[in-house]
């Protein structure tokens, strides 16, 4: 189930229009398209309710993703690299999203860093296939996961805060 800030913040993300994949020549850049438009809502959205978490550019056509994203526990900031692909399959298939410095640190990621969205996540994305993209994919999958791994993994000394 979605509780009531997860509802509320989902509202704040405009949902896609265009059902196309990258190997949709002709319907993928209106898709992209959607896509920044609603990462730009979304971030807009975020900094006015000051829950600015992470930075996203991606290459020319659409299909690699990589940025920071943050998270703030106990008053220090753990910031960490992120990455994911657009699947061939997608937007029936959501994004793997990894954070490849804490492969191995949790045993709710996969290899190479992507993080585990398949009780939560991966169902929503499944009953909304299509509607829902990239700026979903960060507030549903990845917002929540550092929220409950990372408190976790700082109190058992995994990730320690960065010096410099």
């Amino acid at each position: 189930m979605v509780d009531a800030a997860t509802r509320k913040s989902l509202t704040q993300i405009p949902l896609l229009k265009t059902k196309a994949g990258p190997r949709d020549k002709e319907l993928w850049p209106q898709r992209l398209k959607e896509e920044l438009q609603s990462l730009i809502e979304y971030v807009k959205k975020n900094k006015e309710n000051d829950n600015d978490w992470f930075r996203l550019e991606s290459n020319s056509d659409g299909t690699k993703w990589f940025g920071k994203c943050w998270y703030i526990y106990k008053l220090v900031k753990y910031e960490f690299d992120i990455e994911f692909d657009i699947p061939v399959t997608y937007p029936t298939t959501s994004p793997e999203i990894a954070l490849p410095e804490l492969d191995g640190k949790t045993a709710k990621m996969y290899r190479g860093g992507k993080i585990c969205t398949s009780d939560h996540f991966k169902p929503l994305w499944a009953r909304n296939v299509g509607k829902f993209g990239i700026a979903h994919a960060m507030a549903l999958g990845l917002g929540p996961w550092l929220a409950v791994e990372i408190p976790d993994l700082v109190d058992k000394g995994i990730v320690k805060e960065k010096s410099g």
